[in-house]
């Protein structure tokens, strides 16, 4: 194991590091796969992504993992099978970029994978005092560290619910680091299964950054887009721009709890699921609407409370410019972002791509970062960002 270490140290001295990212996120779309190239790290950490890829699931393997996703009663079994089948499906997929793109694993740092989000419990959900946070993902990084040939790290999340943190999200630490600028507020919106922001003010400080989700992005419209209409997702917002907002049903969702309570806070489908909408559809008194008009409804919910979370949570009045950054499935939704244009007018709505990042490669990216600062950064003691101390996160499985 000596060696091992050696390399690592090795590594961290490097001037520059060849790290892949991997995201696979709650839509189940597939898994996206970053190179970057890295130089430095901490404030002064720069990238540059080399290839991007997503490599789409098909429906079988989708099906697989929805027999535990967001479920409060499963098959154990299959569970602890999957763990090992999705680790083997994703180095297999890292194997194939690796192919297409003409890049030998030897040439490849690092591996840092964020795994499958199968079940996220923080108390805000769970809702019992004796019970700390949790969450977890499935894909195990020693079978991705022996498929690749890859130093890897993975299951990042447990080190900041260990520090005091909810698991989530953990883009505050990467887009604090790569993308925070003197002089410039900035607002990091992404729109995935579920909505989360970062707020990096233009002062720099690090007890004043964080970041938090706002609710559901597009994992209700995916899963009404499939069950109401058979395709995986609503492209272009066609299915909402044909239908009309129901207002009621709209201020019922919006009672919900979670909305109200304190940020930084998180959440997952296992609260914003189907049976949520038809419980509050119930509770109103009201009949399903007409398909297109449940799109538009659920679109308009996840636009209102993205903004209504910002006003609440990003305030001043100082003449600091003030730009918000879109990634994520949701930034390609033009019943959403329409919706977000209007109503921040004090803010400049941007695509992730003026910051030199495919916003959809962002969080694989930002995966890819978090890693580099474990191997590379310096450790801190006291040090805060958004509250959590610094910490290094990402378990290491060494290929051999």
């Amino acid at each position: 194991m000596k060696k091992h270490i050696q390399r690592l140290g090795k590594i961290a001295e490097k001037q520059q590091r060849l790290i892949i990212g991997l995201m696979s996120g709650t839509s189940l779309d597939g898994l996206d796969v970053a190179l970057c190239r890295f130089e430095g790290a901490g404030s002064h950490t720069r990238v540059e992504v080399l290839h991007f890829a997503t490599k789409p699931y098909d429906e079988t393997f989708r099906n697989e993992i929805r027999r535990v996703f967001a479920k409060t009663e499963i098959d154990f079994q299959h569970l602890v099978l999957l763990n090992v089948m999705v680790a083997e499906r994703h180095g297999a997929l890292v194997n194939e970029c690796l192919k297409e793109w003409g890049v030998r694993p030897d040439e490849v740092d690092l591996l840092a994978s964020h795994g499958q989000t199968v079940y996220h419990a923080p108390r805000v959900f769970h809702g019992l005092p004796q019970y700390p946070n949790a969450t977890l993902q499935i894909g195990d990084g020693d079978h991705l560290a022996h498929c690749t040939g890859l130093i890897t790290l993975s299951d990042f999340r447990q080190k900041h619910i260990a520090a005091g943190g909810e698991g989530a999200p953990l883009a505050l630490y990467g887009d604090y680091f790569l993308f925070s600028k003197e002089g410039e507020h900035r607002i990091l919106l992404n729109i995935g299964g579920i909505a989360n922001f970062t707020w990096l003010p233009g002062d720099g400080r690090p007890d004043e950054a964080f970041a938090t989700d706002t609710g559901p992005g597009n994992t209700l419209l995916d899963a009404f887009a499939q069950a109401l209409f058979g395709v995986p997702f609503d492209e272009d917002a066609r299915l909402a721009s044909a239908g009309k907002v129901d207002l009621e049903l709209l201020e019922a969702l919006k009672t919900e709890p979670f909305f109200s309570k304190p940020v930084p806070k998180t959440i997952g489908p296992e609260l914003f699921s189907p049976q949520w909408v038809k419980a509050a559809i119930a509770e109103a008194g009201k009949q399903e609407p007409a398909p297109q008009d449940l799109m538009a409804t659920l679109s308009q919910l996840t636009a209102e409370t993205i903004v209504e979370s910002i006003r609440q949570t990003v305030k001043g009045t100082d003449r600091m410019p003030r730009k918000l950054y879109l990634s994520g499935g949701g930034a390609h939704n033009p019943f959403i972002v329409r919706y977000l244009k209007e109503a921040l007018t004090d803010w400049e709505v941007l695509p992730m791509s003026a910051l030199g990042i495919d916003g959809d490669a962002k969080e694989a990216v930002l995966f890819a970062a978090l890693a580099n600062e474990t191997v590379a950064g310096e450790n801190n003691p006291g040090a805060r960002l958004g509250g959590i101390p610094f910490v290094g996160m990402g378990k290491i499985s060494f290929p051999d």
